[in-house]
């Protein structure tokens, strides 16, 4: 198969393109460097089955492929908030231009949607009949109501022009190459237990999220995408922590003397999140086997070994 994936030097798409790749199929990776990266992808480059093209996808483009993973989207706070006109353009624009993409070469199309499109939810845990609770005009709504008109979009496509779709709501997802400056909860601690400063908690770290290891949920995407089931589709951890329990079980496994500081909850913030998976057990056989334990000592461990490799590059330009 020859298979695209927008956004493929990205935290997600990146694992993703390492599955694909060990599996022998021709893989286009697609980026345009906004949160992706190149250290993320460079070891399949000059493979004979890789190619990567530097592309913003709010412009078409034409190739011709198999299937396409359309993962392309600011995907933390920080930085979709960062230029939120440039976040929506991307989920509509880019959705619209590679669901065009996949109606004419007639290739399987797979969008990366996300839990935030169940908003600040009421409902608990969230099955994907809800219909969330989402602030149009808030600060976190030009990725919320993006994903959602991407949503749109995507069984539209499906509806008029037969294009064969499948849908993944994304839970929170993490593990080695998040970035280190993307505000997300995991990333934030362990970024900032390598720096020694305290761990900051917004509110008072009684907000819920669920945590789902990025090798699991590559393999929930995969079998979405195999699959004849269109979605939507919840693909996350039913387990499910406080913020505060989180930052102490970062804290036990770092630095145990570390303060914990509290600031003002983010506008709009879930007070919780949890998926029901219900579907994804059941359609797609599909369920998330590492636990947070394990998941952390991954992530962690490739989080000190990069911060490493990063201070001797420095060390080594300041002595030539």
């Amino acid at each position: 198969m020859k298979i695209l994936v927008t956004g493929g030097a990205g935290f997600i798409g990146s694992h993703l393109i390492d599955r694909l790749m060990k599996e022998q199929h021709e893989v286009i990776c697609l980026d345009n460097f906004y949160t992706g990266t190149k250290r993320n992808i460079r070891h399949w480059i000059g493979h004979p089955n890789f190619e990567l093209i530097r592309h913003d996808v709010t412009e078409p483009i034409r190739l011709e492929v198999d299937k396409i993973y359309h993962l392309a989207c600011p995907a933390s706070p920080v930085h979709y908030q960062y230029n939120p006109i440039k976040t929506t353009k991307v989920n509509f624009l880019g959705t619209l231009n590679m669901l065009g993409l996949a109606k004419r070469v007639k290739a399987k199309f797979l969008l990366a949607s996300t839990s935030e499109v169940y908003g600040d939810p009421d409902i608990h845990p969230q099955p994907e009949s809800y219909r969330g609770n989402v602030n149009m005009i808030g600060i976190r709504s030009c990725y919320d109501e993006g994903k959602r008109i991407a949503e749109t979009l995507t069984f539209d496509y499906h509806r008029e022009h037969n294009v064969d779709i499948h849908v993944a709501r994304i839970f929170n997802t993490y593990g080695p190459r998040m970035l280190e400056n993307d505000g997300r909860v995991v990333s934030n601690f362990i970024s900032q237990s390598l720096r020694g400063d305290p761990l900051t908690v917004y509110g008072d770290g009684s907000q819920t999220r669920s945590f789902c290891y990025v090798e699991n949920l590559v393999d929930g995407l995969i079998k979405l995408m195999e699959s004849e089931r269109t979605g939507p589709i919840n693909l996350g951890n039913p387990e499910e922590y406080t913020i505060l329990e989180l930052a102490q079980k970062i804290r036990d496994r770092m630095n145990p003397s570390q303060e914990i500081i509290f600031k003002p909850l983010p506008q709009d913030d879930p007070k919780q999140r949890k998926p029901d998976i219900t579907k994804a057990e059941s359609w797609l056989n599909w369920h998330p086997n590492i636990p947070l334990e394990e998941g952390l000592t991954r992530t962690i461990a490739e989080f000190k070994q990069r911060t490493e490799v990063n201070s001797n590059s420095v060390e080594a330009l300041t002595t030539a």
